[in-house]
């Protein structure tokens, strides 16, 4: 049986859930601010909080892998107890991994990620092609044969990716353009929306590339990073709707209470439906 593709599933969660990412991300500072040590009681305690609080009403939770990596082995059993139950309760899980490689290495970092027999499997996985695109192919197709999403780093958030991204090709495209048309070809003639998305910063003003990939855009920079839920329309124009806003500290600071943390991500949720045209 034919898995239901991660952009179909994506677009059902948006439009009944708000399209709203919220990461997990429990760095020392933020566990602290919670009143939790800054070890693995601390950081099971702090996850299970955030799944509780969020799994059942936003559409997209994303947990950063490298804030569990940290611990070890037992910080990845955390993480994958955690995609467990967010998944169980109905948010979609995106892991913010970023991952790129080639050959058989990038093929185990889609094993790890994009194959359903995988403690890590999730609904979609963050990867970086600046090795090339053609170097996600191993994750391209695992994601297609599971069903399962990829987020490929376009246009990011952080002041020195544009020495890179906005670096020009040999046709005079910059190299972010490149990529958003790969996207797009990978996405041609999927409805409602292709599995294929692209990191656009919503810190950017004018991205000045063309965003019409068919695909998702998940916009990192909401909230602490100084974006709100009105810039998106100016950031992403017609493709705005195809938006995944992501925030993480903007949530996350109004742990550890369950109330809190679902009452702020029920406010930004609130935020962007104002902000983002229906239709």
């Amino acid at each position: 049986m034919t898995p239901e593709p991660f952009g179909a599933r994506l677009r059902h969660a948006m439009d009944t859930r708000g399209p709203l990412c919220v990461g997990i991300d429990p760095h020392a500072s933020l566990l602290s601010s919670w009143g939790l040590n800054d070890d693995i009681a601390g950081l099971e305690r702090f996850t299970r909080t955030v799944v509780e609080a969020l799994a059942d009403r936003v559409a997209v939770l994303k947990p950063q892998s490298a804030f569990f990596e940290r611990f070890g082995s037992r910080g990845i059993a955390v993480l994958e107890k955690a995609v467990e139950e967010a998944r169980a309760a109905g948010a979609l899980v995106l892991m913010d991994a970023k991952r790129g490689d080639i050959g058989s290495t990038m093929g185990a970092y889609a094993a790890t990620y994009l194959d359903e027999d995988s403690p890590l499997f999730s609904d979609a996985v963050t990867v970086s092609p600046y090795l090339g695109f053609g170097s996600l192919r191993p994750a391209l197709d695992a994601a297609a044969a599971s069903g399962s999403g990829v987020f490929v780093l376009a246009l990011t958030s952080n002041p020195e990716g544009a020495e890179v991204q906005r670096a020009t090709a040999a046709d005079g495209r910059s190299l972010a353009q490149v990529m958003l048309d790969h996207l797009a070809a990978e996405n041609a003639g999927a409805t409602p929306l292709g599995s294929v998305g692209a990191v656009i910063g919503a810190t950017l003003g004018d991205a000045g590339v063309d965003l019409a990939v068919n695909g998702p855009l998940l916009a990192p920079g909401i909230g602490a990073q100084g974006a709100s839920a009105a810039d998106l329309p100016r950031v992403f124009g017609a493709s705005v709707r195809n938006v995944v806003p992501s925030v993480s500290r903007g949530v996350l600071r109004h742990g550890p209470d369950v109330s809190g943390l679902r009452e702020a991500a029920g406010r930004l949720a609130d935020e962007v439906r104002d902000a983002v045209p229906e239709g």
